[in-house]
């Protein structure tokens, strides 16, 4: 049998290329549980949403739903003649199918977002007269609170005419949905101030209330869908909780962001800054309300 020779200098080599070998499997390794790690704290994420979603379900869904079949029974059982009661009924079916819209527009666009399935469709669209649209939305609850919002827009040209600004209607009006949404509910008998302007560009929506405020501390967590504070900050929604994370989550798949600035006790502000969207050219599509869209050349409306 033949004797091997096998220097120190092969030995070291060899030692060395399985020492490498070694490492090259130990970062595989740790490569690989590190994906496992995201996996699960994404499916722990889903989870919690899915949770938090089935926790207020009775009270954001069924309970407007029972409140629209009840109201519109008792609508049914009017006495002739009496249009008064027949009016104030019909108010408070309004409320509650728009509370039921809103909740379900919310969830489904949380759904979206959660699923990557997001696709803006863009549009010239009438931003004043879409704010204006929501605050007639939320009448009852504007009125019901003693407020008074208070608009301040920059939106019109030199001659007076009105400046439109490329976005996504619908979407837009989400975020604007949930916004002011929050400043009804944390106000407490005071002016909502919404400013609106263009620069350089982009869109910044103020929306101003002064409620109690937010505390330093919740500032940093508030845009959290998982996360519920104690004192209701961040239930926009009568409860809900995804409606800010809504907003964040909307304007970074449009490159925007939203800026918060509060004190307890003395309201909070919250600002929107929204780009035009590059690379799309001119647009033939009109959108006023944020629900439907005028196309140019037939003004058919969908």
């Amino acid at each position: 049998m033949a004797k091997l020779n096998l220097t120190d200098e092969i030995l070291l080599e060899e030692l060395k290329k399985r020492f490498d070998h070694k490492r090259k499997a130990i970062d595989e390794l740790r490569g690989i549980t590190q994906e496992l790690e995201q996996v699960n704290n994404k499916l722990k994420g889903s989870e919690a949403l899915k949770s938090h979603f089935i926790a207020n379900i009775n009270n954001e869904i069924v309970n407007p739903f029972a409140s629209v079949l009840g109201l519109s029974r008792s609508i049914m059982e009017v006495k002739e003649n009496d249009w008064d009661r027949v009016q104030r009924l019909a108010k408070l079916i309004f409320t509650e199918a728009f509370q039921l819209d809103f909740q379900l527009k919310n969830i489904f666009a949380a759904a979206e977002i959660e699923a990557g399935n997001i696709k803006p469709q863009y549009s010239n669209v009438d931003v004043e007269q879409v704010i204006k649209g929501v605050l007639i939305d939320m009448d009852s609850d504007i009125k019901a609170k003693h407020l008074t919002p208070k608009i301040s827009s920059e939106m019109t040209g030199k001659s007076n005419e009105k400046i439109f600004f490329k976005t996504d209607s619908e979407k837009f009006k989400i975020i604007v949905s949930n916004l002011i949404s929050n400043a009804i509910k944390f106000s407490k008998g005071a002016d909502i101030d919404i400013d609106i302007k263009l620069q350089d560009n982009k869109l910044i929506l103020d929306i101003q209330d002064y409620g109690i405020g937010i505390s330093k501390n919740n500032q940093k967590i508030i845009f959290d869908r998982f996360t519920r504070l104690d004192s209701g900050i961040n239930s926009i929604n009568r409860g809900h909780g995804l409606g800010l994370s809504i907003v964040k989550a909307l304007l970074e798949i449009f490159e925007g962001e939203i800026k918060i600035e509060s004190k307890r006790g003395e309201g909070s502000s919250f600002t929107i800054i929204l780009p035009e969207p590059h690379g799309i050219g001119n647009l033939n599509d009109f959108s006023f309300e944020g629900n439907e869209v005028f196309f140019g050349d037939d003004d058919e409306i969908f």
